[in-house]
């Protein structure tokens, strides 16, 4: 089994099957079980999570590969602390940041499979939360679920909420990002753009005849730095 990456900006292009399965399945699941999808997030991660600690998440070595910011925070590195890192749940459309972490004290944050889960109506709410607790001149570093992903083109008849936006037989829900869509979304919050371009993974297995198209979307995106104090002889000008 042998996988290959490549980077891009623009979205997967889709087979004329794919494009069919897509143009079929446009039902949307109804109001009722949407609300009570939302209402029963928290617990159908939880029982997500119970089910799946030991045997579905992996290290994540190409982090710090692909974000440089991150090779300060592996454990191995001198600078590391663990008087300093502090640990707590919250849910991040709804819970203040700052009751647990100081404004404007973060070098770096990570949504790394993270929005996708959140409904879009409440992304914008996850992201000016961040904003409160980032460092101006710093960084959110995303990678998350891109358009026209294998994942999205596996969903069956049934489970689609919105535009792009699916459930999962376990009652978990996923989005699939297009880079505008992102870029919009944080810019709206405050943010800059820093890079915004999709990541292609095909997994091929020769003897089973297989290839799996994976798409992802990885971006950072910047806090404005805050404007120098002017100094006394600017003042006077």
């Amino acid at each position: 089994m042998t996988s290959f990456q490549r980077k891009g900006l623009q979205a997967r292009i889709l087979s004329t099957e794919e494009e069919e399965k897509l143009k079929r399945d446009q039902a949307l699941v109804s109001a009722f079980k949407q609300q009570k999808l939302e209402k029963e997030a928290q617990k159908n991660w939880d029982l997500f999570y119970k089910r799946n600690s030991t045997n579905f998440f992996k290290d994540r070595h190409w982090t710090t590969r692909e974000f440089e910011e991150l090779r300060s925070c592996r454990e191995q590195h001198p600078l590391y602390n663990a008087e300093r890192c502090k640990v707590f749940q919250c849910d991040l459309t709804r819970d203040d940041l700052l009751d647990h972490v100081p404004p404007e004290s973060v070098d770096a944050v990570t949504l790394i499979f993270v929005l996708s889960a959140v409904h879009p109506e409440k992304m914008r709410l996850v992201l000016l939360n961040v904003y409160k607790v980032l460092k101006p001149g710093r960084s959110v570093l995303f990678r998350d679920y891109g358009l026209n992903d294998h994942a999205m083109l596996r969903f069956k008849a049934g489970s689609k909420l919105g535009e792009n936006f699916y459930v999962r037989q376990d009652g978990t829900r996923s989005y699939f990002f297009t880079d505008e869509f992102l870029a919009q979304l944080f810019v709206d919050a405050g943010y800059e753009e820093v890079v915004n371009e999709y990541v292609f993974r095909e997994t091929v297995n020769k003897k089973e005849g297989l290839c799996v198209p994976r798409v992802f979307l990885q971006s950072k995106f910047r806090k404005p730095p805050k404007d120098p104090a002017p100094t006394s002889d600017s003042a006077s000008l």
